[in-house]
């Protein structure tokens, strides 16, 4: 067990380093270009990527998040450098982490689960189209933008479209063949299966082979060689000395001016929101379905932030782009977050002049690849076919993000989704249901959970609709807030409206600061009024009814304790259910029935006996039920060991059950010559379908001996005040199969 454990141990660590040293590979170019797309220095964005590693890493508790410099923040960064200058700048940086630190402490991550699934599905998706929009003219050679500019318009006064055109004057053939040759790889290294499972990443593999085919064509010289812009391009320190002077510290001599506190406010809010939309993002993509605490990345982020606000580094937030990159890679821990924050530090400080010579088109190909599985056509589909509902938030989420910014078009995907939960609130901000109750018809207005002023019009519109002389509930039970001008106009309706169309109003679930007590007005048991109003065949219909909406899952309100103090002093039953013990059915449930309107007679398959035969006469001769019904049902126990009795020998289960041969015998009555034949050759399959038909024998065989053995009962039925009615209630479907006795004179039954 222990070595088991070692050995998991080993693995784990061995995937997180290798996923780190891809995401290190993808994150080092991406942060040198977000650090010149905002106007700062290059190497600010190595030590953001650093400290997203190293600090954010250590302190987060996602498995999949990794964090740096982002994308999104580069107009506000930029923004804020112009006005402030570069130390200004750290000083709101570090302002902006503590700003987090308190929001995550405050709890505020929560805001997260809030986000609409089909929103956060359009910003992975949205993330994928811009990798490829943005990289491919980095995979031909055409590099005059830095590799991190995600917006759409760019600095250079193009868009992400429009820099398609730059493309037919500006392509590097050396370039392109290592970039078109990265990406056959990559699918190659997808496709083939062993391949696919090698310990090897291919993304470093491409990395590799990047460095060779790029030091070849330099050794030629020529079109084909790839130098300068074409390569990654890290600020050289000649010693570790030297890398601290790279370092810049805040200006601290700006704490008393206001546009700093602006600044940080501005930086802590776009920073914020994006970590918990981008954390819940790669979430998504987690194979072992993992959650990341929101609130706590916060705390982590703000950390990090307002050590980057000391050191010189820009902002940081978590990252759809290496997060992604990171779970695709096979990283099983944080681990490999922290070991690609190592390996910025190392490539910064002890082999920035090796990295210089990795190739940006065969990093461009890992991005390519990345980008097309989080917007692969699949998804495109699966949210097509998902409904406008999810299919409209979600392609407008992509939209906007392609054609403005992250933090923009989610906003946009956001107001859309708003506007279809406003719109549905509109259309449908109730549930109407006509329930029938043994008095007649309720229409029963279910209310939200939160029903707000722009609910008024559709609930008066459905109030002023109920037929005068109707009987109306409105049912509370779900609601936890009713806006001050619907309860006005539900005042309104009870005081004035309803007793002048001479509508009931009943009332459930209403809290006492509403200053309406819940009451229900229409009779929902069965009282002696509503039982001698009933003929057999009525009250026949209303079980066949209630069996449907047991069925279907429609049940009716019902005021349970309402019920019990009603019935207290005397039941009024319409019916008799002689039926099994078995607790798959249970009467009331099944006919979706309330306290007092039935007698309920429970025996192992439903056999007659002196005692039973008592209780049938009592409740239709002395109490007035107007129907007895005889119900067994699908794969019953007793039938089952009546029949196995009779073709094998008694199991020693039910041998010690010395009074269960008494209820055996008298089911073994309903097997005739021809089924025990057949119950001797017949299959497994075959023998259930043989004792559901015994079972069926069986019901009819009761409704015989009761009209045989009860000179009562059989007057009744014969004179038609008692319907005599068998049934047959299938466990599997709920539903439940009427037929009559022959001396029953009734309507054919369904």
């Amino acid at each position: 067990m222990v070595s088991s454990r070692v050995v998991n141990r080993r693995e784990t660590v061995g995937a997180d380093i290798a996923a780190g040293l891809v995401v290190f590979l993808v994150a080092l170019p991406l942060c040198l270009g977000i650090a010149v797309a905002s106007d700062a220095p290059p190497i600010s964005g190595v030590l953001a990527g650093i400290i997203g590693g190293l600090v954010v890493g250590l302190l987060s508790r996602s498995h999949t998040s990794v964090s740096g410099p982002a994308a999104g923040l580069t107009a506000v960064v930029a923004a804020e450098i112009a006005n402030l200058g570069f130390e200004g700048f750290l000083l709101a940086v570090l302002f902006a982490g503590a700003i987090q630190v308190g929001l995550g402490l405050a709890h505020a991550g929560l805001l997260s689960a809030f986000v609409p699934a089909s929103v956060i599905k359009g910003l992975l998706a949205a993330i994928g189209v811009i990798l490829i929009l943005k990289q491919v003219p980095h995979l031909l050679g055409h590099d005059t933008d830095p590799a991190g500019e995600m917006s759409f318009r760019q600095p250079d006064h193009e868009n992400t479209f429009s820099e398609f055109g730059e493309l037919l004057g500006d392509v590097h053939y050396g370039a392109m063949f290592i970039g078109l040759l990265s990406v056959v790889v990559l699918i190659l290294w997808e496709k083939v299966r062993f391949l696919k499972k090698s310990k090897v990443p291919g993304p470093i593999v491409v990395v590799l082979l990047g460095v060779a085919f790029s030091a070849l064509f330099r050794s030629w010289g020529g079109i084909l060689a790839v130098q300068g812009n074409h390569l990654v391009q890290i600020p050289v320190a000649e010693s570790l000395s030297g890398f601290t002077d790279f370092l810049v510290f805040p200006d601290f001599g700006q704490i008393g001016r206001p546009d700093v506190y602006v600044a940080a406010l501005t930086i802590a809010m776009v920073a914020s929101l994006e970590t918990v939309l981008n954390l819940e993002a790669v979430d998504k993509i987690d194979p072992q379905k993992r959650h990341s605490p929101p609130s706590r990345e916060l705390l982590a982020q703000g950390v990090g932030n307002m050590l980057a606000g000391l050191i010189g580094a820009i902002p940081l937030t978590s990252v759809v782009v290496r997060g992604t990159v990171n779970v695709s890679s096979g990283s099983r821990t944080k681990l490999s977050a922290i070991v690609h924050g190592l390996f910025l530090l190392l490539a910064a400080v002890v082999f920035p002049s090796a990295i210089n010579w990795i190739p940006l088109s065969a990093l461009a190909a890992i991005l390519i690849v990345t980008g097309y599985k989080l917007a692969s056509p699949r998804l495109f589909l699966e949210m097509w076919s998902a409904g406008k509902h999810q299919f409209l938030p979600f392609i407008a989420t992509v939209t906007a993000i392609v054609l403005t910014d992250l933090l923009i078009g989610v906003l946009i995907g956001l107001a859309v989704s708003v506007g279809f939960i406003l719109y549905g609130n509109l259309r449908r901000p109730i549930r109407r249901i006509v329930e029938k109750h043994l008095s007649g018809d309720v229409l029963r207005i279910e209310l939200a959970s939160q029903v707000s002023f722009l609910n008024r019009a559709a609930l008066e519109k459905v109030l002023m609709e109920v037929p005068r002389g109707g009987n109306v509930l409105l049912d509370a039970r779900n609601t936890v807030y009713v806006d001050p001008d619907v309860l006005y106009l539900i005042h309104d309706f009870v005081q004035h409206v309803a007793p002048a169309h001479g509508v009931t109003v009943s009332m459930v679930g209403f809290h006492s600061k509403y200053d309406l007590e819940d009451r229900v007005l229409y009779v929902d048991y069965c009282s002696r009024d509503l039982r001698e109003s009933m003929t057999p065949q009525q009250v026949l219909q209303v079980l066949r009814d209630g069996n449907e909406r047991f069925r279907t899952g429609n049940q009716l309100t019902r005021d349970l304790n309402r019920q019990m103090n009603a019935t207290s002093v005397g039941q009024h039953p319409m019916a008799v259910v002689l039926g099994c013990i078995d607790s798959r059915n249970p009467t009331e449930l099944i006919f979706d029935l309330g306290l007092g309107d039935i007698f309920s007679v429970r025996i192992a398959g439903n056999v007659i006996s002196p005692k039973v035969l008592g209780s049938l006469e009592y409740s239709c001769a002395a109490a007035g039920a107007k129907v007895i019904l005889v119900m067994g049902h699908t794969r019953c126990g007793a039938v089952t060991e009546a029949v196995n009795r009779l073709t094998a020998p008694i199991s020693p289960a039910t041998a010690v059950c010395t009074h269960l041969a008494a209820v055996v015998k008298d089911i073994q009555r309903a097997v005739d010559a021809p089924t025990m034949r057949r119950l001797k050759t017949c299959t497994a399959e075959d023998r259930e379908s043989l004792v559901n038909q015994v079972a069926r024998r069986n019901v009819a065989l009761t409704m015989d001996a009761i009209l045989e053995r009860s000179d009562v009962l059989r007057g009744l039925v014969v004179g038609g005040q008692v319907a005599l009615v068998g049934g047959m209630y299938d466990v599997s479907t709920g539903r439940i199969d009427l037929f009559p006795h022959l001396l029953t004179q009734l309507e054919s039954l369904d």
